[in-house]
């Protein structure tokens, strides 16, 4: 789809104008920025105030900001275009039918032929298109097609001669059939109008309806009404001899335009004299005039064989321009006597103010002329060569006396005295004898003196580089008396003195100062008019009008004045971009000039304001066009205009197109746009007619805009998107995240119960080990106390054992002490009693007790495994485990050694030991 943006109404196109006439601001589109074919036949708009134009490459569509190409599906060309409603209808080579947007803003097409199975006539074109009493009814150069699209019915009209053109006028719907005559539609039938020969051998270009009657336009002869069957030729400023008319309409101030073949346009007043015309010489960009149309701002477009044209009639502003250059800048201007004067960079020049002609130069003024002034019915020019008196567009007095005058002011009431401003300071004029002569220079100042007002004896002098000076100056107004320099602000441009509305002004761009008490201070209730503007220029005086003051203030011409009622002084701001004025800065000039409204001087001409007190009441809408999404890297795609889009997180680029289509002005319209959820903060006001937003963060978000076209303002509109949340923060994500959190929370509540168990268990392990250990150690210390225990039983079985063996050993010494005493019977009864305390066994018992709590069981044990032995075997093998030797055994059972020998023997053959193997070791073993 071919779209481009255009620079609409900069600049104004108004070239090589012959004539001194104020035109209205023209604006030229080139192919190359509409981006199609050259030819354009036909023009609508729609009810949301768009323009639709038939082009030899389809249909164009222009939003207010920029240009849309549309090609019909054989990609033939468009002959005709109309609006009705919601829908486009359009007729083409052989197809007809209509567009409608879709939900993203993009027109698409339904063919009615296709639709309604239609069988055209082969090469079949529609040229125009009607819609009346519900029939949409499409015209070709052979066939009249009459469609009710809620009936769906189709009626058709055959002609039998070529059709000229459908024309519908005061509730009738007209058509020609060339060389056959003129008919009219009734009850969806073709009727004959008029028998007439005229319309036989007349093409009629179209019918309009002038003062209660029709008037037809014929294609080489100009405008006829009908009267008794008979053509009437209604005079007009058309030079029809040399001119071919191809269209023309009828414009809401009843005005009529003609668009001609080859000598361009022509603008006629309602009573046919011509108000302006319009060619290559004078504005437009081609001669040749395919189709016209009025807008709904009273503006009219011009399809070209060459482009587009728009005339902006609705402006307040005529525009004159010297592209030859003959005039130069306009530095001051005025109207005297019926004619207009321009003071220029080239000199002085004049024409009569209500008529169409050249300006004439005024021969002896080349160079600047800086100011004009009437004082007293006579025309004062200020020159830098000094001051000319003009009378009868002549120099009637040239004064030489003081070079460079800037300005001039009456001294007295009968204004025979004259102050004049001079590059060397202020000089004086005097009238005599009816004419003026110079009188004196005023002494003690010798700066440049371009603004100052005098209170009488008292002068205000500014320089806008060395400051304000107060003056005191003698009866005569030959010397100064007192200079005071007075420190009204450290800083500010574009300063100026200024008498108004009976108070002395001190202006800058720091503000605005009253004289009071004899001193300056800064007046809030000027200065707050202008404390919002960036860019100011000088405040000035409108010359001609002392009730208003004029300065630039951003892109307006900026009216200062009071009301009628309120003492309260008001600010009227008239949309004008500084590009369009053009003017040397400092030297903005604006002058009243009678009727034709206040002149405003330029660098190449000048501009005529029409209207100072027009209020901006045109309801503004604003839309939204389009809104293209994408994927970094991916291709845009569109998204819905009339619903909330939800994006996907990565689609996260969004840029936004929006217009609104008003052409009245002659600046730019500006936007302002607001995202929320991004900020809540309005960007700055700019042309641009969209705004891309790149890598969003997630979330939901509001775009607004709105829109200003000079200081009329739009409503807003509105686009509401959420952008998804990437997948790692979607629902299903974070409801993973819980499931996640759960399922770790309880593995981890798992691990550390399982941990908490391991401890445990490692604690009870550990408290077992201990207490193991405890009972080892407790165990340990019971084998040491019991081993002590065995010790202290051993030890005293050993005592006991040694005991008895020593009783035993001191019985038997006795007893053979005695036995050796041979004491016979006297001692037997003794020796018996030593015998039986040998082998007592109540010593037995006590010994056999001692050694089994000893040696626990072990009598048992070796009783068990040798159930052969008797007691006394016992006896010896309890001797032999307490490691007793033969001879300390003897004793014990009071035998020799050599007994307890075979004994020891005879015990080795009841256990059946080895040879080898050791009584005692097996013993104590055991």
């Amino acid at each position: 789809m071919l779209s481009k943006k255009i620079v609409f109404f900069f600049p104004f196109l108004l070239c090589f104008i012959s004539k001194a006439q104020e035109l209205p601001p023209i604006s030229i589109i080139t192919p190359q920025q509409y981006a199609a074919e050259n030819q354009n036949w036909d023009i609508s708009q729609n009810q949301n105030n768009l323009i639709y134009i038939a082009n030899n490459g389809g249909l164009l569509e222009y939003n207010g900001a920029e240009w849309k190409l549309y090609a019909v599906p054989n990609n033939s060309i468009v002959r005709s275009v109309k609006a009705i409603g919601d829908k486009v209808f359009t007729g083409s080579f052989m197809d007809f039918g209509y567009w409608q947007k879709n939900a993203l803003g993009v027109l698409e097409y339904y063919s009615l032929r296709e639709s309604l199975n239609l069988q055209l006539v082969d090469g079949e074109q529609f040229w125009n298109i009607e819609n009346i009493d519900g029939w949409i009814i499409f015209q070709s150069l052979s066939r009249i097609y009459l469609i009710n699209l809620e009936k769906k019915e189709v009626k058709r009209i055959d002609a039998k001669a070529t059709i000229g053109k459908m024309i519908y006028v005061d509730n009738t719907l007209y058509y020609q059939e060339l060389g056959v005559g003129l008919f009219k539609i009734e009850n969806e039938k073709r009727k004959p109008v008029s028998n007439s020969s005229f319309f036989k051998e007349n093409k009629i270009i179209t019918i309009l309806k002038q003062n209660n009657q029709l008037l037809y336009l014929t294609e080489n002869n100009g405008f006829y009404t009908i009267k008794n069957e008979e053509p009437v030729k209604w005079i007009t400023s058309l030079n029809t001899d040399k001119i071919s008319v191809y269209n023309a309409i009828k414009l809401k101030d009843n005005g009529i335009v003609v668009g001609t073949i080859s000598n361009g346009v022509y603008f006629l007043n309602e009573d046919g004299s011509l108000k302006y015309k319009l060619n290559r010489q004078k504005g437009i960009s081609n001669n040749t005039v395919l189709s016209l149309f009025e807008d709904r701002f009273k503006n009219v477009w011009l399809g070209l064989d060459n482009g587009i044209n728009f005339i902006n009639n609705s402006s307040r502003f005529n525009v004159f321009t010297d592209n030859d250059g003959k005039l130069g800048t306009v530095y001051t201007s005025i109207v005297h006597n019926g004619y207009l004067y321009l003071g220029t960079n080239q000199g002085l020049f004049y024409k009569e103010i209500k008529k169409q002609t050249n300006f004439n130069f005024i021969p002896g003024t080349k160079g600047q002329v800086w100011i004009l002034k009437n004082i007293d019915n006579t025309l004062f020019c200020g020159h830098d060569k000094g001051t000319l008196i003009i009378e009868n567009n002549k120099i009637k007095n040239f004064i030489k006396n003081a070079p460079g005058t800037w300005d001039f002011k009456p001294i007295n009431k009968d204004k025979s005295l004259v102050l004049q401003g001079n590059y060397n300071g202020l000089h004086i004029l005097k009238k005599q004898n009816g004419s003026w002569e110079y009188k004196n220079r005023l002494e003690g100042l010798n700066m440049s003196s371009r603004f100052f007002e005098n209170i009488g004896n008292t002068i205000y002098v500014n320089h806008e580089l060395k400051g304000l000076y107060r003056l005191k100056v003698d009866a005569d107004y030959k010397k100064v008396l007192n200079k005071e320099y007075l420190s009204v602000s450290k800083e500010g441009s574009g300063s100026n003195i200024i008498k108004f509305n009976g108070s002395l002004l001190y202006s800058s761009s720091q503000g605005i100062f009253t004289l009071k008490n004899n001193e300056f201070v800064k007046d809030s209730m000027y200065s707050n008019l202008f404390k919002d503007y960036s860019s100011l220029t000088t405040l000035m005086k409108i010359k001609e009008d002392s009730t208003k003051l004029w300065r630039y203030a951003n892109d307006n011409i900026s009216i200062l004045s009071f009301g009628s009622i309120s003492s309260e002084p008001k600010l009227t701001n008239i949309p004008v971009a500084r590009n369009v004025v053009n003017s040397v800065a400092g030297f903005e000039n604006m002058t009243q000039v009678g009727d034709i409204g206040y002149l405003v001087g330029t660098s190449n001409g000048y501009l005529v304001l029409n209207n100072l007190n027009k209020a901006d009441t045109e309801q503004l809408n604003i839309n939204i066009n389009s809104i293209e999404a994408y994927k970094r890297d991916d291709p845009k795609f569109k998204v819905n205009l009339f619903e909330s889009s939800t994006l996907k997180n990565k689609e996260n680029n969004i840029a936004f197109h929006y217009s609104f289509p008003f052409f009245n002005t002659i600046v730019k319209n500006k936007y302002q746009y607001q995202l929320k959820g991004l900020s809540n903060k309005w960007s700055n006001w700019s042309q641009n007619t969209s705004q891309l937003f790149e890598n969003l963060p997630y979330g939901e978000y509001t775009f607004n805009v709105r829109g200003k076209s000079g200081n009329n303002t739009t409503n807003t509109a509105s686009y509401t998107f959420t952008i998804e949340r990437p997948f790692y923060l979607s629902n299903i994500a974070i409801a993973i995240y819980i499931f996640a959190c759960v399922l770790l929370f309880k593995l981890i509540d798992v691990y550390y119960k399982n941990k908490q168990k391991r401890a445990l268990l490692k604690t009870q392990q550990k408290l077992s080990r201990k207490e193991l250990e405890n009972k080892q150690q407790l165990t340990q210390l019971n084998n040491e106390k019991l081993k002590l225990d065995i010790e202290n039983k051993n030890r005293e079985l050993a005592i006991s054992t040694m005991s008895i063996i020593k009783k035993n050993e001191f019985l038997n010494t006795i007893k053979k002490e005695l036995i050796k005493a041979n004491l016979g019977n006297k001692v037997s009864s003794v020796i018996k009693i030593i015998d039986k305390n040998i082998n007592n066994t109540d010593d037995w018992k006590l010994f056999q007790e001692a050694f089994n709590n000893a040696d626990k069981d072990f009598l048992n044990k070796i009783k068990a495994k040798h159930s052969t032995l008797t007691p006394n075997d016992l006896k010896l093998c309890a001797y032999l485990r307490l490691n007793l030797s033969s001879k300390e055994i003897a004793p014990l059972l009071n035998i020799s050694p050599r007994s307890v020998e075979v004994k020891r023997y005879r015990l080795r053959k009841k256990m059946n030991l080895p040879h080898e193997t050791s009584l005692t070791s097996y013993i104590l073993e055991l």
